[in-house]
């Protein structure tokens, strides 16, 4: 948040270091830009809703959060079960085994492995659970880190903007003084034809008038900068044809000075602001960080299952193909010799070998397995106890992160208050300082069209007058400016 105070408090600067005074975050290349802009003039609301929709810092923190969603998902996808399928198909050629039966062939075979595998987590000292509960923290960090970019984009804006009208108020005063200059030259050529003032008096007011057009010049170089600040930040493909409607802004002496309570505002901000709530959610996401190292201390525990079958082309069965019929004679014992008309007939079973058909093979060899895994911890390089060490020394790291930004927060409200009050001030003695001046110049400017005052002397009264009108209108925009930042302090949209 410093980083855009100090943005802000170069805002209500003009002069010769208005260029140099927004420091604006890199803008993408021209090709990223929208194709159309909306057109007429722009209000500060609607610059700053037009920026949130186009701006690509923003878009690249909604994809940085998008992706701690997608890591977040994954880690509740760890509490499941995993299953997966798996297929092979292999060709092995001359002498080699068999890889269903182990058996050596001396044949080409080819060979098919189909199983499917599931596993679970039963306990890892709850890691998984802690992980899913870190993870959930840094998703709701990352998407307060799209609400701070969006506050700081507005924040800017609305410096730019308010540059831009700072800008285009010095021109018409500018403007106004060379009109004024204009009459006094025409004034101080009549008064010189009737020999009322000698020639210096006309040559001092005319070079008064180019030094008048010379700074109404700087101050529209310094609009066209400012516009182009502003139409960057916007992400517009160019400034052509961009305007602002200029808002009616009250005077500082309209409003009671500030109420110093700072810590009151404090108490509001750190409540409401982004980057405090996702500093708070980084420690605790430390802590969780802890709880999953020191899970690697304790026993992991897990649950397996899978089926399994196969087919060869090695495989091979016996099949009946038929019957063989055979006749044995009995002997006759009177002649010794077989009698033709007495025997046994036997039957056997025709057979041949044959490869074993691809259903039948993925039927006969399916196996199923179930097991039970556990890994006891003993030694492991000191892995998990480093990783614990590393943890804690993580959690301090982001206290401390937590409590720079708190006190970061404190400090540029503190800055805020004491600037704003000083700014206010200052406008109320500015304005003393015109009023007078004013007078001082009316005076000085009746004593130079009578010849009593001579023109260098009348330069200076002019030039004095348009100094402390310029110091008056830039404490304007430099205390409205500070005032809208405490309002973003206290939880108020920016707005003018």
């Amino acid at each position: 948040m410093k980083r855009f105070y100090w943005v802000l408090l170069m805002a209500g600067l003009a002069g010769g270091h208005a260029a140099q005074a927004q420091q604006l975050p890199t803008q993408p290349p021209a090709g990223t830009v929208a194709a159309t802009a909306p057109t007429g003039p722009w209000t500060l609301q609607r610059a700053i809703d037009y920026a949130l929709q186009n701006n690509l810092s923003v878009r690249q923190q909604q994809l940085t959060a998008e992706l701690q969603s997608a890591t977040l998902r994954q880690s509740r996808a760890a509490l499941l079960p995993s299953a997966n399928l798996s297929g092979t198909q292999a060709w092995n050629f001359g002498t080699s085994i068999d890889p269903l039966t182990n058996e050596f062939k001396s044949q080409t075979i080819r060979s098919n492995n189909f199983s499917a595998n599931s596993q679970v987590t039963l306990f890892s000292g709850f890691q998984l659970r802690n992980t899913v509960k870190r993870n959930l923290l840094d998703a709701e960090a990352s998407v307060l880190d799209i609400e701070k970019s969006r506050n700081d984009l507005s924040l800017n804006v609305a410096s730019a903007f308010l540059q831009l009208v700072l800008a285009e108020e010095l021109v018409r005063a500018n403007e106004i003084r060379v009109s004024s200059t204009k009459a006094q030259v025409e004034r101080t050529q009549k008064l010189l034809k009737a020999g009322a003032i000698p020639e210096s008096n006309l040559l001092d007011i005319q070079a008064q008038q180019a030094s008048d057009e010379l700074n109404v010049i700087t101050a529209q170089n310094q609009r066209d900068l400012a516009r182009l600040s502003l139409t960057q930040l916007l992400n517009l493909p160019s400034p052509a044809g961009f305007t602002i409607e200029v808002p009616q802004l009250a005077d500082p002496d309209d409003a009671p000075l500030l109420e110093a309570d700072p810590d009151g505002t404090y108490q509001t901000a750190q409540s409401l602001l982004p980057e405090i709530k996702a500093a708070d959610l980084r420690v605790r996401s430390a802590q969780r960080s802890l709880d999953v190292a020191r899970g690697g201390y304790y026993p992991r525990l897990g649950l397996g299952a899978g089926i399994f079958t196969g087919y060869s082309s090695a495989r091979s069965s016996f099949i009946q193909t038929g019957l063989d019929s055979t006749f044995i004679p009995v002997i006759n014992r009177q002649t010794g010799r077989p009698d033709p008309s007495l025997g046994l007939l036997t039957v056997q079973p025709r057979r041949e070998f044959s490869s074993t058909a691809f259903s039948q093979q993925l039927k006969d060899n399916l196996g199923k397995n179930i097991q039970f895994s556990l890994q006891i911890p003993i030694l492991n390089g000191l892995q998990v106890r480093t990783s614990v060490q590393r943890a804690q020394i993580n959690i301090q790291q982001q206290a401390l992160r937590a409590e720079q930004t708190r006190l970061t927060l404190r400090q540029s409200i503190q800055q805020s208050y004491a600037d704003a009050i000083a700014a206010q001030r200052r406008y109320l003695s500015s304005r003393r300082q015109v009023e007078a001046l004013t007078t001082a110049y009316r005076n000085a400017e009746i004593r130079f069209n009578n010849g009593l005052l001579n023109g260098t002397e009348f330069n200076i009264a002019k030039n004095n007058l348009t100094a402390a009108e310029s110091t008056m209108i830039q404490a304007k925009y430099e205390f409205i400016f500070r005032r809208k930042v405490l309002d973003f302090y206290q939880g108020r949209p920016v707005a003018l």
